[in-house]
């Protein structure tokens, strides 16, 4: 891939923007702030917020609400995670009026949340900035464990699947004609809001350290539920169950009834999200900026 996942830019440390006019209202300053965040999604039901059920976004706007009372803002996400799934680069927005300056908001923010969420940085932005629509690119890894013998440490963040060695350079292969502007429905699970299945794949890779096969994929959007049926298809490839020539020809023909097996949402990572100019810079943590892919 272009730029190594390790310490792929995540959207710069960037020039302090000036206030703009229309962050003023009733005498009271408002700013947009843009967070650099990281989560293990184990103990979640996604980022969005739900009825029932603990989710990323409403964790973090009720640590919002204990720094600045009244808070009744959302906090926007640059794509939302599914249920288990993480994040090493997730970027989010969210309009404050607390006059906490940047560099002290990961520290007051930290302190309010669990754990499993960490804010790593945060950057006064344009009011028109938004962490979803000004990206230009978002990229997931999915890690594969494949020794025969379960690795304890890795369960939470791997899929163990062992029926045979995973042939990565088949996986690879098979990823190849999927670089450019495609039409991916075969890819997309029921349910999604999207009007077209149409996205741009930017960059992909397979690569192996050890007994953990990478596969990374930086799109200009993700389908919903695109990463894992995509993997759940590569797993098929690199077992030897499926022809790389049969994977090719189950998303160009759209065959979405034919894409049955998806991959558990536990070795699924959110790497970063590209922004111009670029806003956060920062290494991605073990095993997920280990494995040098990128």
């Amino acid at each position: 891939m272009a730029t190594p996942a390790s310490s792929a830019p995540y959207g710069g440390a960037a020039t302090t923007l000036k206030w703009p006019s229309s962050s003023w209202s009733e005498g009271v300053r408002t700013r947009r702030l843009a967070l650099l965040l990281q989560y293990e999604g184990t103990a979640y039901h996604g980022w969005q917020r739900q009825r029932c059920g603990s989710t990323i976004q409403a964790t973090l706007e009720a640590a919002m609400c204990k720094l600045q009372p009244g808070f009744q803002e959302v906090v926007t996400a640059s794509g939302r995670t599914d249920t288990g799934v993480h994040a090493v680069g997730q970027v989010a927005h969210v309009d404050v009026t607390s006059p906490i300056p940047d560099h002290r908001w990961p520290k007051a923010l930290n302190g309010c949340l669990p754990p499993d969420i960490r804010v790593l940085a945060a950057r006064t932005v344009s009011s028109h900035w938004h962490a979803c629509f000004s990206a230009r690119w978002r990229r997931y890894r999915y890690l594969l464990y494949d020794n025969p013998v379960p690795n304890l440490f890795l369960r939470a963040t791997s899929w163990h699947r062992y029926s045979t060695t995973l042939n990565e350079r088949r996986m690879a292969a098979a990823l190849q004609p999927l670089l450019g502007y495609h039409d991916l429905r075969a890819f997309q699970r029921a349910g999604s809001s999207r009007l077209h299945a149409r996205t741009t794949v930017q960059a992909v890779d397979v690569h192996r350290w050890g007994d953990v096969v990478a596969v990374d994929v930086q799109c200009s959007g993700f389908l919903y539920g695109m990463m894992r049926l995509l993997v759940g298809q590569l797993v098929a490839v690199g077992e030897g169950r499926l022809p790389v020539c049969a994977f090719e020809q189950r998303w160009r023909l759209g065959k979405r009834e034919e894409v049955q097996e998806a991959a558990p949402p536990q070795g699924l990572c959110f790497m970063g999200v590209g922004y111009e100019p670029v806003l956060f810079s920062a290494p991605a943590p073990w095993p997920w900026g280990q494995l040098g892919v990128g």
